[in-house]
């Protein structure tokens, strides 16, 4: 089979040390913040002139938690309840033959000169902290956006979310600047598709905290919050 050789130009900084609690894809957690943190190679001012003008980036990434040596042509989507399979090409799987995945993410802070160079901030990821980054591209609406666009059985799913009971007094225990981050994947659901049973508790690591919660009938009841 044959193959190419792709650079890591930067990694990702984020809040999710495991791929628990992850949105399923870019854009559904706006308030969430991520760094871009490029490689020494590439920690170039210069690299990224033009860039100010911006708004929106493309983010190339590999799947660095899911590398195997074998594929399967179908796999089964978490938003069909893992138990209905569709084609590999006709999903977003991170279980592919290339592991690459791709987000549309918010360009909300260029930083040229820090200690560890260039860093870029950026919103609404769906990145695993340390993912390897392998390119940045602009998002250009004019031929990036197309409205009438069909996403097959993602669009049946579009709006689903839960609605959260979170104590005021264990909402307290999370810092201000992250509160609104945390409510949108707990709105958004962490748990696996398949997974259905009020009675279990899970633990979602995010930022230095263990969020402890239930779900049932629809509703995601925080039980505890702790430090990691």
């Amino acid at each position: 089979m044959e193959t190419v050789e792709m650079r890591v130009v930067a990694r990702a900084r984020s809040g999710f040390p495991a791929k628990f609690g992850i949105p399923r894809q870019s854009g559904l957690v706006e308030a969430l913040r991520a760094q871009i943190v490029f490689e020494p190679e590439f920690r170039s001012p210069e690299a990224l002139r033009g860039l100010e003008g911006v708004s929106h980036l493309w983010l190339l990434w590999e799947f660095s938690a899911n590398r195997r040596e074998s594929w399967s042509p179908t796999v089964r989507p978490p938003r069909l309840g893992g138990n209905q399979r569709v084609g590999v090409f006709a999903s977003r799987s991170p279980f592919r033959p290339s592991p690459i995945g791709m987000s549309c993410v918010t360009l909300e802070g260029i930083d040229l000169y820090t200690p560890e160079g260039p860093v870029l901030t950026v919103g609404g990821g769906d990145l695993l902290d340390g993912t390897p980054i392998l390119d940045i591209k602009p998002y250009v609406p004019l031929s990036d956006c197309r409205p009438q666009a069909r996403g097959g059985f993602s669009d049946d799913h579009r709006a689903d979310r839960l609605s959260v009971d979170f104590p005021p007094a264990l909402l307290a225990k999370v810092p201000e600047e992250l509160r609104e981050a945390l409510w949108g994947i707990l709105e958004g659901d962490p748990r696996p598709g398949y997974h259905n049973d009020p009675e279990r508790v899970y633990g979602l690591p995010f930022s230095g905290l263990e969020v402890k919660f239930a779900v049932a009938e629809g509703v995601l009841q925080v039980r505890a919050v702790e430090q990691e």
